[in-house]
């Protein structure tokens, strides 16, 4: 089932959502010979309550390159705004174009249903770049020949609920309690954050909070952390689930 174009890329709407979601897996796919890929839609221009937008834009693409040579991966922005990611023509074409570089064979991306729009916009993006990107009219940007549909998988939402506060159940697991020292290092590179999320959302614990997400999800399958995916499935994406071919033993 493991595709012999081995590249795997993480697009989500933020730096740090990565290391947040996805980056126990990421650790596992490069130990597993798989080229990393880690974009992000923003370059976090609204993650700061006292730094202006360029200030803290530069700030965080240093820390989200910082968090991605620690995974093993390569870092890649759209520079669209925080909170205003639209799916529109510019945007979309961007994603593309993204796509065409990187040709992942499997992506991951943000749920469908989460409690920011930004979230929910890029989930869109991904889904709409990876199903159309090996077209050759869609893009001036070469085509590679391993262009194709990729296995598409959902992060968590945060919290594992949608906006409304239904639990979300995943489709797969991936255990990462030997990957979660090297996950927090990683989220420990967005140090700007810290203030931030104190600042706005009360949080204190940035990193406690991931690892505690990843130990309620660790403790459905019986280990001490894991991330949680649902695979996308509609036509004509891959039926397979790869991750648990990689990853077996849940």
């Amino acid at each position: 089932m493991t595709p012999s174009h081995k590249v795997a890329l993480s697009f989500l709407a933020h730096p740090d959502d990565a290391e947040i979601l996805c980056a126990g897996t990421l650790i596992r796919l490069a130990r597993a010979g798989w080229e990393i890929h880690i974009a992000t839609s923003t370059a976090g221009d609204g993650g700061s309550m006292t730094l202006g937008a360029a200030e803290i834009s530069a700030i965080r693409v240093a820390e989200a390159q910082a968090a991605a040579r620690i995974l093993g991966g390569t870092y890649h922005c759209l520079h669209e705004l925080d909170g205003r990611v639209c799916y529109d023509k510019p945007t979309v074409q961007k994603a593309i174009d993204l796509f065409r570089v990187v040709a992942p064979s499997l992506v991951f991306t943000h749920a469908a249903k989460d409690y920011m729009v930004d979230h929910e916009v890029v989930s869109l993006l991904a889904r709409g770049a990876s199903f159309v990107y090996g077209a050759p009219n869609v893009s001036t940007v070469p085509r590679k020949p391993q262009s194709g549909v990729p296995w598409l998988y959902y992060c968590d939402p945060v919290g594992a609920v949608d906006p409304l506060g239904h639990p979300v159940t995943p489709t797969t697991f991936v255990d990462i309690a030997g990957e979660i020292d090297r996950k927090a290092e990683a989220l420990g590179a967005h140090a700007s954050q810290r203030d931030w999320l104190r600042s706005h959302h009360g949080m204190d614990e940035y990193i406690d909070a991931m690892k505690r997400h990843g130990q309620e999800r660790g403790a459905l399958i019986g280990t001490a952390c894991a991330e949680a995916f649902v695979q996308h499935r509609g036509h004509p994406y891959p039926q397979e689930d790869l991750l648990a071919s990689l990853f077996p033993g849940r």
